[in-house]
């Protein structure tokens, strides 16, 4: 039992409401043979052998189109669904055909072969399932619109040229107008649904891809932001205890394990990161750099107020990660011996600011620029914050974070 509708559930909804769509037209097939092909058997004498060959010839016609409007409408749905181009040239075939099918039995009912309740009956049925599929192909609803109205206008002008009664020719008009009208808005709507389904599909497919993306990016980011300083560091200390071993002083050790905890904790970092758990807290990132900086023979000068603890998370993971890249960039570019970190409230202006400033910058930059900038710029833009970086002359580099503290709901201290 689950192999035979497995084939269902496996479907995506898209895939259901193709399924269904199809099969809806597969089945307007026999409803044209079954509901209008045997209108050409309702004859007053069936003994009569002349009008029980018209009515067979008839009903092998109209089987025979209901089968090729059939294959216009799945050709139409590959269209529709994007697997092939639209079947213009099948269009044009099967509208030909349709007119002369139409023409045929009008001019049986003219020469009265064909008796006069049965023909309308066999028109009506061919033209409506005929501009039902006609319509599958087109991709405008202003084109749609003509295809009923051409071909009441078309059955009613043959109709009038062959000498009926002009009232037979405005029943005509008027039958071909509103059936054709209906089953081409059902044909139209049921396109236009099976294409938005495909459409929102592979929509929510795409958002999923840019949502990994995303998460590729974030975590790139992260990552970046982690390892820098920490690499940087450990790039420092060792350096510093091959230089301490050669000489043999005892405090190589002390480095050497100082860079194992640092590595450790680096560790512990990326763990956080893949988790998406880590958040910068502004204070101990600041008392962070400030060690840093000074173990690496820098005058570092950081000032804060106490009240960086009571800053808001988004606020504090901000300028955390602003603190963590500009101490990367202290130490991995120029050759600083100085360096100023100072996190001010300006009341006036409403507004918390960050500077990091440092000398020794070089006049050009080394390299290509990286991402650091462009990732801390997205960090602060999350929480309605910018970024400044650039010489500040004298061969000092400076780098400034703002962040609105009255739009985050914070009050402002001097």
């Amino acid at each position: 039992m689950s192999k035979l509708t497995g084939w269902w559930k496996n479907r995506s909804s898209a895939g259901k409401v193709e399924v269904y769509t199809r099969w809806s037209f597969h089945f307007f097939v026999l409803v044209e043979i079954g509901s209008f092909g045997s209108m050409a058997f309702t004859v007053p004498d069936p003994a009569s052998p002349g009008p029980s060959a018209v009515a067979a010839a008839a009903f092998s016609v109209v089987c025979a189109h209901s089968v090729l409007v059939g294959y216009l409408s799945s050709r139409a749905l590959d269209g529709v669904t994007g697997r092939r181009e639209r079947p213009v040239r099948l269009s044009l075939v099967t509208s030909a055909l349709t007119a002369a099918v139409v023409i045929l039995f009008l001019c049986l009912r003219r020469f009265g072969v064909m008796e006069a309740a049965v023909a309308p009956g066999l028109v009506l049925g061919v033209s409506c399932f005929g501009c039902g599929s006609l319509v599958l192909t087109l991709e405008k609803a202003r084109h749609m619109a003509y295809v009923p109205l051409a071909a009441a206008a078309g059955t009613a002008a043959v109709v009038g040229a062959l000498g009926l009664p002009p009232t037979e020719a405005v029943g005509y008009f008027v039958g071909m107008l509103l059936t054709c009208a209906f089953l081409a808005f059902t044909c139209g709507f049921s396109g236009w649904l099976l294409r938005t389904v495909y459409e929102l599909d592979h929509a929510r497919e795409l958002q999923a891809r840019l949502a990994v993306a995303e998460e590729r990016l974030r975590f790139g980011r992260d990552l970046h932001d982690v390892m820098g300083r920490n690499l940087a560091v450990i790039a420092l200390k060792s350096e510093l205890a091959v230089q301490l071993a050669r000489r043999e002083r005892p405090e190589a050790v002390d480095q050497m394990i100082e860079v194992q905890r640092i590595a450790r904790e680096s560790q512990m970092e990326v763990r956080d990161v893949v988790r998406g758990y880590r958040e910068a807290d502004l204070a101990v990132e600041l008392e962070g750099a400030r060690g840093v900086l000074s173990a690496a023979g820098m005058d570092c000068r950081v000032e804060f107020a106490t009240t960086a603890r009571a800053l808001p998370a988004e606020v504090q993971s901000a300028l955390g990660w602003v603190v963590r890249e500009a101490t990367t960039n202290v130490l991995r570019h120029g050759d600083a011996r100085s360096c100023l970190i100072r996190l001010t409230d300006r009341e006036a202006a409403g507004t918390l600011t960050l500077l990091v400033e440092n000398d020794g910058a070089p006049e050009a930059p080394a390299g290509p620029p990286g991402s650091g900038l462009a990732g801390l710029r997205e960090r602060l833009a999350a929480v309605d914050g910018t970024l400044h970086a650039g010489p500040a002359g004298g061969g000092r580099f400076r780098l400034r974070a703002e962040i609105p503290l009255d739009a985050r709901g914070v009050e402002v201290r001097a």
